[in-house]
């Protein structure tokens, strides 16, 4: 049931909220200047907008302050709304966790992001924001993480609340709930969130009927929904004569007309509310208020409120999740206050010398703090003190082995092969396996992770009856315990990396090393590419696994073939893309990306897998143990020749990666036949070959492995023939490598269910197109 907090709450005490006021309002002021300085106080020869969001921040001070200076623990974490970067910037400065020097760096290279960010900005930022809806349920996802860690490892230290400060435009976002809908978020009682209810958006104010409706979902997601809409000031004047018409009035008006009473001249105000059915009663009430006491009134919203705020941290219930919304302006005390296109509006010097004044600072002090022994200044002190945190310390972890033994002879898929490696990896590996987390959207049977959850079980805040555990049809046993190393969420690929990505950073949170792997389906990759995103540039480290990919599932038709993924891996920051189409292959290279996840100056890693089983014969593994180690580190340096003549004989090089690689040695086979020798690379990861082919000759940087030199020596240029189950133009890199003419095949349109030999005639990757377009290049 929705719970609003009024006035009948006891007050926190005139004197500490006095104080929390004159706080409120230096960082208001100091926020604002923030963003003056990027942008009247910078050079600015390019002509482009720096930016910022003084109203935005406006409107958050008071929520922020009534938190960081009376509320959070050293242990809480805050995910800040994007906007409101500056006014967490000046909390930090007047804690001491931020230098002065760094107010006037908003947007400036190595200065304050224009964004909350975790890894880049210089003070304490607990979650990076920016890519709106997703930073907001962050901090929901680290809850759940830390809770698995806790059930799993007795030293992970404590954690307090997980917080998040949302706009309220940012609720029309798609992530929030797909995230609030997950039933396992239901008994997160550690998480809360305030909603920053301004009632604007970017370019609108947003009709009122929209609050209404998100409470209702809220509660029917079992959160505890409680509502501050108005301050305690106006809400002794709705106890007076006349004072409940005042309350239905100001609550039945539409936001836009609040907005435009907020902009008028304070003498218009009474006449205003009045309108044309206002009541003697009313009027009276009204006219018996000074014009500044009554402009005051009108802006007394909840969320402006510390005694109220703070009171209402009280009532939270700790067992399960809260959402407060508190009813704020934007602009809160500018001259830009209410305005409906104040999102980006910048103060000008006039109103930054005005605003000096009101505010009782100085535009050429910008960064005066409060005067040493003062109430305010003792406050920050304490506040700084209680707020700091310890180094995290790092647990030491068992070593990811370079290999695990198992000999690959039967024909078989990569996806079927990364079910036995995660079996093997438990049994050979213990102690660094026992820090491993699967997690998949509803899938975790069809991508082969049934007999690594039979091992380890499904991962749940408690302990659970299992009620199939007597059946002896069962295949997948899903015992849910809090010991369990497997999550299963719902069909929602944005919470399944959105969790991946807090999983992949609690050894930076906690010192507690987690190696998270999800699995989904591979066309559903590019619906999950932005959160993934966001998790790994916020520093979660992780592996996603995509299978079945491309048309190789080609009964499937072209909903589920996947065409971009292979160009996606590519291009995505901080993360290596991997296509290994043996199963020896896949355990050397998932091996390499396991090494390189919850480490310090690690990266993510994603697979494309296929359910296409392939003849491991085909992929002639060296006997000798010299050699096999020198393919295990060319197929985790991005591949390997398959083919054993020199290529100094070869007439045309076949390129092939993944699933498809059977067709292209058939290809070579073929030419074979007409005397033509076929040289044939097999790719573990285009993505490696492309960074060794763009770093080769670079002057200033590491080099890394050479491998593109050792696939296409310089000395033996030949034609190219690229194929994979994919875009083609993600191999076309390879003509840069020695100049080579090239023929880039692969997929561009959808597919359509068929048989697998149809399918690859279909898109012209079958050996005979393969064959035809070596041909094709040496004049043949």
């Amino acid at each position: 049931m929705t719970q609003s907090i009024s006035q009948h709450l006891p007050d926190e005490g005139a004197a500490g909220t006095d104080v929390l006021r004159q706080v409120a309002e230096r960082v208001r002021w100091i926020s604002t200047a923030i963003v003056d300085a990027a942008n009247r106080g910078r050079p600015n020869e390019s002509g482009v907008k720096v930016g910022g969001h003084q109203a935005s921040s406006a409107s958050m001070v008071e929520i922020m302050v009534s938190l960081w200076f009376s509320e959070l623990t050293s242990i809480d974490r805050v995910s800040v709304k994007p906007h409101a970067s500056p006014v967490l910037h000046a909390i930090n400065y007047l804690l001491g966790d931020l230098d002065e020097k760094y107010l006037s760096t908003l947007r400036a290279k190595g200065g304050l992001q224009s964004y909350p960010s975790r890894r880049k900005d210089p003070d304490t930022v607990d979650f990076s924001t920016g890519s709106v809806g997703i930073g907001a349920t962050a901090a929901l996802w680290a809850a759940m993480s830390h809770r698995y860690v806790s059930s799993h490892f007795p030293t992970a230290p404590p954690a307090g609340r997980f917080v998040s400060l949302l706009g309220d435009a940012e609720l029309d976002e798609g992530a929030i709930w797909e995230a609030v809908a997950d039933p396992s978020v239901a008994r997160l009682g550690e998480l809360l969130w305030i909603v920053d209810l301004n009632r604007q958006s970017l370019d609108r104010v947003v009709p009122d009927v929209q609050i209404h409706r998100l409470m209702g979902m809220f509660e029917a997601a079992g959160w505890q929904v409680i509502t501050l809409k108005w301050g305690r000031a106006i809400a002794e004047l709705f106890g007076r004569g006349g004072g409940d018409e005042l309350r239905r009035r100001l609550e039945d008006m539409p936001n836009e007309e609040y907005q435009r009473l907020l902009r008028v001249d304070s003498s218009e105000i009474a006449d205003r509310i009045v309108g044309q059915h206002g009541s003697d009663q009313l009027r009276k009430l009204l006219g018996s208020l000074p014009t500044a006491e009554l402009a005051h009134a009108v802006r007394d919203l909840g969320g402006h409120d510390i005694g109220l705020l703070l009171d209402t941290y009280r009532t939270v219930d700790s067992t399960r999740p809260t959402i407060i919304f508190a009813y704020t302006v934007k602009g809160r005390g500018l001259p830009t206050e209410g305005h409906p296109n104040n999102h980006s509006a910048l103060l000008t010097g006039e109103q930054m010398l005005e605003l000096a004044r009101v505010t009782g600072t100085d535009l050429d002090d910008p960064w005066a703090t409060f005067a040493a022994g003062s109430p305010a200044a003792r406050l920050c002190d304490a506040r700084g003190s209680d707020m700091a945190r310890a180094p995290v310390v790092t647990q030491p972890t068992g070593q990811v082995p370079v290999r695990l033994g198992r000999a690959h002879k039967a024909p078989v898929s990569t996806q079927a092969a990364l079910g036995r490696f995660l079996a093997d990896f438990k049994r050979s590996a213990p102690e660094i396996a026992a820090r491993v987390v699967t997690c998949s959207p509803d899938v975790a049977s069809s991508t082969n992770l049934g007999g690594w959850i039979n091992k380890t079980g499904v991962w749940s805040v408690q302990d659970r009856l299992d009620w199939f555990a007597d059946d002896a049809e069962r295949v997948l046993k899903w015992s849910e315990v809090t010991s369990g190393q497997h999550i299963e969420l719902g069909i929602a690929e944005v919470n399944l990396v959105s969790l991946l990505g807090e999983l992949g950073a609690t050894w930076s949170r906690w010192g507690e090393r987690l190696i998270p792997i999800a699995t989904l389906y591979d066309p559903f990759v590019s619906r999950a590419l932005e959160p993934w995103s966001y998790g790994i540039y916020a520093g979660g480290q992780s592996i996603i696994v995509g299978t079945p990919s491309g048309v190789t599932l080609a009964p499937e038709g072209g909903a589920h073939q996947s065409i971009t993924t292979p160009s996606i891996g590519l291009e995505q920051p901080e993360c290596i893309a991997w296509e290994p189409v043996f199963a020896q292959d896949l355990e050397w290279c998932m091996l390499a990306a396991m090494a390189q996840v919850g480490i310090e100056g690690g990266t993510s890693s994603y697979f494309r897998l296929s359910t296409r089983p392939v003849d491991q014969g085909l992929s002639s593994l060296p006997e000798d143990d010299v050699m096999l180690e020198r393919r295990r580190r060319q197929a985790v340096a991005g591949g390997y020749r398959i083919t054993t003549h020199d290529p100094a004989d070869e007439q045309v090089t076949l390129v092939g990666v993944g699933a498809i690689l059977p067709e292209v040695i058939a290809a070579a086979d073929a030419l074979a036949d007409q005397g033509i020798t076929a040289g044939v690379v097999c790719l573990t990861s285009p993505d490696l070959v492309f960074r060794s082919f763009n770093q080769r000759g670079t002057i200033g940087q590491t080099r890394g492995d050479d491998i593109i030199s050792t696939l296409f020596p310089a000395e033996h240029p030949t034609p190219l023939v690229t194929v994979l189950d994919g875009h083609p133009h993600t191999l076309s890199f390879l003509a840069g490598a020695r100049g080579d003419r090239i023929r880039c095949l692969g997929v561009t349109d959808f597919g359509q269910s068929t048989g697998l030999e149809d399918a690859y005639r279909l898109h012209g990757i079958d050996p005979g197109a393969i064959a035809d377009a070596a041909l094709t290049l040496i004049g043949r």
